[in-house]
């Protein structure tokens, strides 16, 4: 360990020092020019003159001056493309050759520049854009080309993006794992580490540019999240101006209004963009039931059913800004909050039998409220080298911060043989967290090498308290034993080194990631202790080989680890229901997985993705039922059960039929196997999964344009049980107005069934259990979308040579 660790400092320590006198380093090579207007031949300030090398990267960035000249000097001797672009204007390409030493000064003299229109006329781009993208290490959905964007959000969407799915619940999986990261622009948000499923409800798809699921994350990004990451990007490159969209929704009979947009802008070097989005969720009256039968010295038989109903409010606001100090220093910030708040009432029935006969019964009204809000800021300070600007060191420091606060008050009336008096459970959960991060990234040719350090600093708190009911005092007294104060701190060190090379058809990006955890755990109430310290190597490796008619193969192998989070570790013990209690468990120990992928993708007037994978998990966190005949309760909670693997095949299509009419298809079939000890015995279970989601849409004159969607997800596979199938279906129709800026849409969701009956079963080794909840299946989406931007060419710019969008995205 130690000397692995010395190894990555003593690179890192080195990369820097080569930096600091690197950056010094003289170039001697210098080109110049004028640009002109090819109609009216004047000269044309503040167009963007781009100096890309031999593989295509950018070197050095100026704009052109009142007199329409421009000066690129310290250079380096080689092959160079010089691209002068500006707004209104087709772009130009001119090789430069620098390579002799004997003439490295070179005068383009003077470049003309064509209008790409003249006047004012209306410019229609008509080419197909391509949705799905394979890179080396991710596959990329670009959101923007899917027409359906302005009718559903964020998280409907995600049923079409390749690895992704949605079930019933409105949970995602990605590759049929509940566990990954979601990150925004490539960074963590809090918005998305609190209560995802509510933003996403939030987010308007057409906010967002596209979706990157990176299947073989790079060692820069954390190791956490077993199955991998989900990268939205909300970030629109803008010159000299702003744009941004704004969505209206309305859904019913379940859901609600909701509202939300992106806004970004470029002033000068100057850049922000803001993203923000509310909404309510609002669930009718829905009937529940659950059955669980006992094998045991006494077996029982327990009836449960009732009705639910909740609604639920959230709302977001991200922020982001940079600025360029120079051409060789830029800082940037980030500030994002979010909350919720919700309401919710249960009515329940509950018989126990034993023998045929009834031995208690009771009903039940469970009241609960609950409320969060989370916040995260962020500031970054990049350096580039003069030599070379792809050469960065960036600085950054994070603070994340998020509370939950739960309170739910149970009455309990018609008992027969049941003396628990009426309750009320508050459990309130804190959770902050630090990060400082320093990285390095250094090309050399054809490679490019990035490391780096980072300290994580967590912390997590939860203060929970369980009041009894006194009739005689007609008071609510605290029960010191179902009540505790909890704290868990996790202290994380990492280094990191990865390297990418790109040598004609081939690609290769291969890291290591080294982890040191440090786990402390107080149960301050009752004065007990648990630590835990583990160390961690964490490889990944990529390779891509490009083939001939836009084909490539994709082959990765990474390890992940999943950490507990608070609610995984909180002992707080949820008896909103007296026969079923829920509880973390704070001695639960990370997991690990082993993900092997294999992929090939072509592209040419449609786009196939196909990928084979293989999963092996262990230590895996999951939830554990056991049933205890003392007390006719079963108690669920995680457990490191044991061990898993997985095997998985992909297919994705996307087909345009003809310019009017498309096709898409995005879906997973899976096999999965799981074992463990519960209970002191051995289970396991096995099966099938799939999903498939079926697209088509048809583009009519006037801006009109119909969609369908099919969508299949298979039952889901624990150690314990399974649930059941789904089949979706939705129609929309959407019209695109004054000049596609507005567009308004509608669409019908299942309009065949109008309920759906969500089926659990879960079995353990003294007992079975089903349970059945009857959900509204049936809905109607409303939306009214709207565009806006307006680009300022009179805005004048300074010389520098790095953009907006060059800062550093992954932590």
């Amino acid at each position: 360990m130690r000397s692995v660790l010395s190894t990555l400092l003593a690179m890192f320590v080195c990369s820097l020092l080569g930096f600091s006198s690197l950056a010094q380093s003289p170039a001697r090579g210098k080109i110049t020019g004028t640009v002109v207007d090819s109609v009216d031949n004047k000269v044309r300030d503040y167009i963007t003159v781009n100096l890309l090398n031999e593989q295509k990267v950018t070197v050095k960035v100026d704009f052109t001056k009142t007199d329409g000249s421009f000066m690129l000097d310290r250079l380096k001797p080689g092959n160079y493309m010089l691209v002068a672009v500006g707004v209104g204007y087709k772009p130009k390409m001119i090789p430069v050759n620098l390579s002799d030493t004997a003439r490295l000064t070179v005068n383009l003299g003077t470049i003309d520049i064509a209008p790409t229109v003249i006047g004012l006329q209306e410019v229609k781009v008509t080419a197909i854009k391509p949705i799905v993208k394979q890179e080396v290490d991710r596959i990329t959905y670009d959101m923007q080309a899917d027409p359906e964007n302005k009718v559903f959000n964020a998280l409907e969407m995600m049923r079409k993006v390749p690895l992704l799915s949605v079930d019933a619940d409105n949970n995602v999986y990605l590759k049929g794992n509940a566990d990954f990261r979601i990150l925004i622009n490539g960074r963590p948000s809090s918005m998305m580490e609190r209560n995802y499923r509510d933003v996403l409800r939030s987010m308007p798809a057409s906010s967002i540019e596209r979706i990157e699921v990176i299947t073989t994350p790079p060692a820069k990004y954390d190791a956490e999240g077993l199955a991998g990451i989900i990268n939205i990007i909300t970030r629109k490159t803008v010159d000299n101006g702003y744009n941004g969209t704004i969505n209206l929704s309305e859904r019913f009979p379940v859901g609600g209004p909701g509202v939300g947009g992106t806004v970004s802008a470029k002033f000068g070097k100057l850049g922000m963009t803001l993203m923000t989005g509310g909404n309510q969720y609002r669930t009718p009256s829905i009937s529940t039931f659950s059955e669980r039968d006992t094998r045991n010295l006494n077996p029982s038989l327990l009836f449960q059913n009732g009705t639910t109903r909740s609604n639920n409010y959230s709302g977001y606001l991200g922020y982001e800004i940079s600025y360029e100090i120079d051409t060789l220093n830029l800082v940037s910030a980030q500030f994002n909050i979010n909350g919720s708040r919700g309401r919710g009432f249960v009515f329940q029935n509950s018989l126990l039998n034993a023998n045929a006969e009834p031995i208690e019964q009771y009903e039940l009204a469970n009241t609960s409220r609950d409320q969060g809000r989370g916040m995260d800021a962020a500031f970054n300070y990049q350096r580039s080298a003069k030599v070379d600007k792809n050469r960065l060191l960036t600085i950054s420091y994070r603070y994340f911060g998020y509370t939950n606060n739960q309170k739910a008050n149970v009455d309990i009336t018609e008992r027969i043989n049941f003396d628990l008096p009426d309750y009320r459970q508050f459990n309130d959960q804190q959770f902050s967290e630090q990060t400082v991060q320093v990285d390095y990234v250094y090309p050399v040719k054809k490679l490019n090498v990035e490391a780096g350090l980072k300290a994580i600093m967590r912390d997590n708190r939860s203060d929970f308290l369980f009041e009894s009911f006194d009739q005689e005092a007609n008071t609510f007294d605290p029960d010191p034993a179902r009540s505790n104060r909890f704290t868990n701190t996790q202290n994380v060190l990492v280094a990191y080194n990865t390297y990418q090379y790109t040598f004609k058809k081939w690609g290769l990006k291969a890291g290591a990631r080294i982890e040191q955890t440090m786990v402390k755990v107080d149960f301050i109430s009752t004065d007990s202790k648990v630590d835990q310290n583990y160390f961690n190597v964490i490889p990944s490796i990529a390779i891509n080989r490009k083939l001939k008619k836009n084909a490539g193969f994709n082959l990765g192998y990474t390890q992940r680890i999943q950490r507990p989070g608070i609610y995984q570790l909180n002992p707080f013990v949820d008896r909103s229901n007296p026969n079923f209690e829920r509880s973390g468990n704070p001695t639960l120990r990370p997991a690990f997985v082993n993900d092997f992928q294999l992929g090939f993708n072509t592209s040419k007037k449609g786009s196939v993705n196909v990928g084979a994978g293989y999963t092996n998990f262990r230590d895996m966190i999951m939830p554990v039922a056991v049933f205890n005949p003392e007390t006719n309760i079963t108690r669920a909670t995680f457990g490191n059960t044991g061990r898993a693997r997985l095997f998985m095949l992909m297919l994705n299509i996307n087909y345009p039929i003809n310019k009017y009419w498309n096709f898409s298809l995005n879906s997973r079939v899976a096999h999965g196997r799981v074992s463990g000890v519960v209970d002191g015995q051995v289970v396991s279970n096995q099966g099938i999964m799939y999903q498939a989601n079926v697209s088509t849409g048809y583009k009519l004159p006037k801006g009109w344009r119909v969609n369908g969607n099919l969508t299949m997800v298979g039952p889901n596979i624990n150690i314990q049980g399974t649930t059941n199938a789904m089949v979706s279906s939705s129609f929309s129709a959407s019209k695109d107005m004054f000049k596609d800026k507005l567009a308004l849409s509608a669409a019908f969701n299942n309009p065949f069934t109008r309920f759906r009956d969500a089926r659990r079963e879960t079995f353990g080794p003294n007992f079975n259990q089903l349970d059945i909840r009857r959900d509204y299946f049936r809905s109607f989406n409303l939306s009214l979308n709207y565009k806006f931007g307006k680009l300022k060419e009179a805005i004048k710019k300074n010389k520098r040579g790095i953009r907006n969008d060059d800062v550093q995205t992954g932590n």
